[in-house]
């Protein structure tokens, strides 16, 4: 089985220096013109670039059946919902706002079953509406255990671009960082209906450290 290889793992994504050459370059021609003022505002969006961008290294908790967070951010939901076939399951939705680290990472270990591409609006990541309707980027996953998690991307009114690494048969452990949002989201987990939630809506979050949920014990006692 392919193994997903961690990324992005900079400090500082690569993408901040892009998007943020803009706003520098504009900084140093205001101040060699002597608008002060403007060569501020520009300085505050190129500095505010650069740290939407920060990727802080964290420490990830408990065992292979503690699932953290996938991103930091506000807990919006957590509850029970129907899925397609007509099952159960547990679904928490956080958002991230645009101070927010944007940077996902996987909220459990599993393989990449399918990848799906949806969505066509760019809603308030908070609007109920947005996630049926907005772009996004589902991962559906399969634990060792044989159980399935999907984890989701969501768009919100201000980004644009979701990027996701992995690719269908690839392995991908808990923790690992696997892509982002630009700029301001969401991130849902949907999980088993046994899973218990261990966050209520209203708490704050970060990406890999904080306890989402538990999954209960694996069938046939597979680690």
């Amino acid at each position: 089985m392919d193994s997903f290889q961690e990324r992005p793992t900079e400090r500082i994504v690569p993408d901040a220096w892009r998007l943020g050459a803009v706003p520098a370059g504009l900084a140093l021609l205001s101040a060699g013109l002597g608008w002060g003022l403007a060569a501020g505002v520009f300085a505050g969006l190129a500095l505010f670039t650069v740290a939407f961008f920060r990727n802080p290294e964290r420490a990830i908790p408990g065992d292979e059946r503690t699932v953290v967070a996938p991103a930091d951010g506000r807990v919006l939901e957590v509850g029970e919902i129907e899925q397609v076939d007509g099952s159960k399951a547990l679904r928490i939705g956080i958002f991230l706002s645009v101070f927010n680290v944007h940077v996902n990472r996987m909220p459990l270990a599993g393989r990449v079953e399918s990848i799906e591409r949806t969505g066509a609006r760019y809603l308030a990541a908070f609007d109920r509406r947005a996630e049926g309707e907005n772009v996004r980027c589902t991962l559906s996953m399969r634990s060792a255990a044989g159980e399935p998690f999907r984890v989701v991307q969501i768009t919100g009114l201000i980004a644009r671009r979701i990027v996701c690494h992995p690719k269908v048969g690839e392995w991908v452990a808990r923790g690992d960082r696997y892509g982002l949002i630009r700029f301001g989201s969401r991130t849902d987990v949907v999980l088993p209906a046994a899973a218990r939630a261990r966050v209520a809506p209203g708490e704050r979050v970060r990406g890999g450290s904080t306890i989402l949920a538990e999954m209960p014990p694996a069938p046939g006692g597979t680690p």
